[in-house]
């Protein structure tokens, strides 16, 4: 095997293309924009077998069918920009400066989709001859419920991976796991009153109050694994209800967004928020939230929110591959780590159980932060690993 390289043309290409990605705003289930700019780009490098399935996602394949198959895994959406005004420069601009592409999405992952693009696009050029197929799944709403795309793609298509490569940031470094994550809501029951004579009603803000401080204390109490690192929790929202603001509040409901590391699931965070309610002797209720959307294309989402943890063996041959791959291209030995956030591994490796690795450009501290970006750089160079490790895949000896 020797280093792959993307031509001086081609990476002019998927610069055009990713500025044009950036440039077109794409949160979840408004996609549909830049699904068709994808769809377009996939047909100028010469990938005729592309497909947009009932939920919305892009799909394409080269191989000659049959065989094993790897799975590249990218999503098209990305999150909302909120505070524009903390951006030092336009979301959708797509600025580059000093070797860096800005913008929103540009990191998480528009930047790591467009490298595997190009990456089928060395494959094609090169007259790869595979033993099996090469599939890009460029699915919808991972930001809102990660997995729901992949999963209705492999449920509903009939395509089955051997492997999955997720193109996350991941600094051109081998992601092996992550942890999982469950969102549950807290409602809190009060008594309504008039604001002037409180002592007549139970305010439920006052008792999710007492509840928010409770949760807090359960960290001490989280599984702690070696690799992934410890459960956490965290209350991400808080509303109320009552008849007017000069009313006692009946109902206060708490969001609550709980890390899950191997060894933990939705039992044992359930039990924990329980114990705590109970401890305080109130009235509340728990329970894990539902997902619900419709995409661009009209389909009809629903999924609870309860993300597992996963973890691939350090030495399973998945790894081994990917690090040989991109020590090949990069002429270092890539680090071996896991995300903090959660992905669409979650469905390929946390539920249907398909080897599953991460690797793409950009550093994960940059997702979801003003002045998003990502090094264009290692945009290339991911394009050339994503294309070794399918050849030492799938290449033919």
């Amino acid at each position: 095997m020797k280093p792959l390289r993307l031509p001086a043309e081609d990476r002019q290409h998927l610069l055009t293309f990713l500025r044009d990605l950036v440039r077109i705003p794409s949160p979840s289930t408004q996609e549909a924009d830049v699904a068709q700019r994808i769809v377009e780009e996939l047909d100028t490098v010469g990938l005729p077998e592309v497909k947009v399935d009932p939920i919305g996602n892009v799909v394409t394949r080269i191989g000659p069918g049959g065989g094993p198959t790897l799975m590249l895994s990218a999503h098209m959406d990305t999150v909302r920009v909120s505070g524009p005004e903390s951006w030092a420069r336009d979301p959708f601009s797509a600025e580059v400066e000093d070797g860096l592409l800005y913008g929103v999405g540009s990191c998480d992952m528009k930047g790591g989709l467009a490298a595997m693009v190009y990456a089928l696009k060395i494959l094609k050029d090169l007259g790869a001859d595979l033993k099996g197929d090469i599939v890009l799944s460029c699915v919808v709403q991972e930001e809102e419920c990660e997995g729901l795309g992949t999963r209705v793609l492999i449920k509903e298509s009939g395509i089955r991976p051997d492997w999955v490569v997720i193109g996350e940031p991941t600094d051109l470094n081998i992601s092996r796991g992550q942890r999982g994550r469950l969102e549950m809501q807290v409602v809190t029951h009060g008594r309504s009153a008039h604001a002037a004579s409180p002592h007549l009603g139970e305010n439920a803000i006052n008792t999710a109050a007492r509840l928010v401080f409770g949760l807090e204390m359960l960290t001490e109490q989280m599984a702690e694994d070696d690799f992934l690192g410890p459960g956490t929790l965290a209350v991400t929202d808080i509303s109320s209800r009552a008849s007017s603001r000069n009313a006692i509040p009946d109902r206060c409901s708490l969001i609550l967004d709980r890390r899950l590391t191997l060894g933990e699931n939705e039992t044992t965070a359930l039990s924990q928020v329980q114990r705590v309610i109970a401890r305080e002797g109130v009235g509340a209720t728990v329970a894990v939230t539902e997902y619900r959307a419709s995409s661009y294309t009209g389909y009809e989402c629903q999924a609870r929110k309860l993300y597992p943890p996963w973890v691939l063996s350090a030495d399973h041959p998945l790894v081994d591959a990917a690090v040989r791959a991109a020590q090949m291209q990069l002429k270092r030995r890539p680090g071996i780590t896991h995300w903090r956030f959660s992905t669409e591994g979650v469905y390929t490796a946390g539920e249907a159980g398909i080897p599953s690795v991460g690797l793409g450009p950009g550093k994960e501290a940059a997702a979801h932060t003003a002045d998003e970006h990502v090094r264009l750089e290692d945009v290339y160079t991911a394009a050339e690993i994503y294309a070794q490790l399918a050849l030492r895949l799938l290449g033919r000896a």
